[in-house]
This record gives structure tokens, sequence and C-alpha cells, in this order.
């Protein structure tokens, strides 16, 4: 499907051939290793900066917006995610155009593949916003664009279990079931961390609990990770396909 996309080897003569799979690890890689070594700088030698709040009681971890908000950290991150987010695009359009395959016939589900394709393309650029906007920058900016990129990213979630719960009822493709649980089962993960991270970001504010705080920078760690984890599973939906890149076919006319 990759192929049909991007043009067929017996066709065209390509440049770079890369398995998807490898295309999957190092597009969720490079978020992931930004993020850890944006955290571990920040422990390292912005501890107090980096964990203080309003609230000025004890506190163990930066939130992310703190972590990736100060040099060199930000500069990590947004080289990160700015490499990061052009696969995300190309992704959503396969997974659209997969969709479209599939669903050819079943207007509902076009209609929520649309929708995944708009929830997808929001979600990233929601994150590019909010990694190119520091929340020591532009704060309102960066607090819409970190809420435009939670509440599309759930909602992709939601649409994208629906669709593979479909895919999968008729599917004898071992492959794509195990795609579907595993999307079911890091959804769900997601959104108890969501509501777990709402929880204490609220009650750090009006109690000022110590540590209360470090327990929202955790939640938020793996609402995070799980986003990763959950992009991940394309490892499984295309693991037969490639990424082409190929010049033209020459012109036999001439």
């Amino acid at each position: 499907m990759l192929q049909g996309l991007l043009g067929t080897v017996d066709r065209e003569r390509p440049l770079i051939r890369l398995p998807f799979t490898h295309f999957a690890v190092g597009t969720v890689l490079l978020p992931f290793t930004g993020l850890i070594v944006c955290l571990c700088i920040s422990l390292l030698y912005h501890f107090e900066d980096s964990t203080y709040t309003h609230c000025q009681v004890p506190n163990y971890l930066p939130s992310i917006s703190a972590a990736i908000s100060r040099v060199p950290e930000r500069y990590v991150w947004r080289c990160c995610i700015g490499v990061h987010s052009a696969p995300r695009y190309l992704v959503a359009a396969v997974y659209f155009n997969f969709y479209r395959c599939c669903f050819a016939k079943r207007l509902p589900e076009l209609l929520l593949s649309c929708l995944a394709l708009v929830c997808s393309v929001a979600e990233n650029t929601g994150l590019l916003l909010l990694t190119y906007v520091s929340s020591t920058e532009t704060y309102s900016v960066h607090k819409h664009s970190f809420i435009v990129f939670v509440a599309s990213s759930l909602l992709h979630m939601l649409v994208t279990c629906r669709l593979w719960h479909v895919i999968g009822s008729w599917s004898l493709n071992p492959e794509e079931v195990v795609s579907y649980r595993w999307k079911l089962r890091l959804f769900l993960f997601n959104v108890s961390c969501c509501l777990a991270a709402s929880y204490f970001f609220r009650r750090h504010n009006k109690y000022c609990e110590p540590g209360i705080y470090t327990l929202f920078a955790f939640f938020e760690y793996l609402v995070v990770f799980s986003n990763m984890a959950f992009n991940m599973t394309a490892f499984w939906d295309f693991e037969s396909k490639e990424v082409i890149v190929a010049t033209p076919p020459e012109d036999k006319r001439f």
C-alpha cells in the first residue's frame, strides 16, 4: 500500500527503500529519545527551576512543559519533534488510504476514517505548536496547543480502535488482531493516565500538598509514552510494506 502511494519498484527507479518497521521505530524513537534527554538534563542541571511551582512546596519531577522550556532542552526537543513531524503526516495519509481501501462500501467507517485523518493532523499540529511555543514564551498559545494535542489524540485513538475493531472482526491476519488488542489496551491506559494526571494537577492547585505535582508529572509522562506506544502499533499494521523514494519513470516517447 505504501508502494502504491509512493511509487512501485517495477515502474520507477528507487533512490531510498526502507522497511516500514524501521521507519516506524525511527519515527517513534525521535520524541522518545528527545523527551528522555530533556528530562535528564532538567533533573541534573536545572532541577530547582524545572521543578518550581507557584505553591513553593517540595517537588521532585518537572512537568514536560518545564522540561522542554529551557536551554538546551528546548532545542533538543524542537529538533526531535521537527524531524518527527513529517513522517507523522505521511503515516496519517497512509492510514487514510488504507482505510479507504478497507471500507470502500461502508459509509459510516469511511466517515470515521476522515475523522481519524483530521484528528491525526490536529494532534501532530498541536504537538508542533506546543513544542515551538514554550510555556515561558507565550503561555496561552502553549496551553491551548496542549489541549488540542491531548483532545485530538484521545479522539484519534478512540476512532482508530473502532475502525480496527471492525477490521479485526473479519480479518484472519494475526498481526491485525494483535494490533487491535494493543491499540485498545493502550487507549484505555492512556485515558486512565489522563484522568490521574488531571486529578493530581487540580489537587495540587487547590491544596498545594508536597509531592502531588510530582505525581501529576509522572502520569503526564505515562500519557505521552502510551501515546507513542499507540503510534508504534503501525509496526504490525504495515509490517510487510516499504517506504520508497523513487525517481519519475522515463518517458519512452522521446
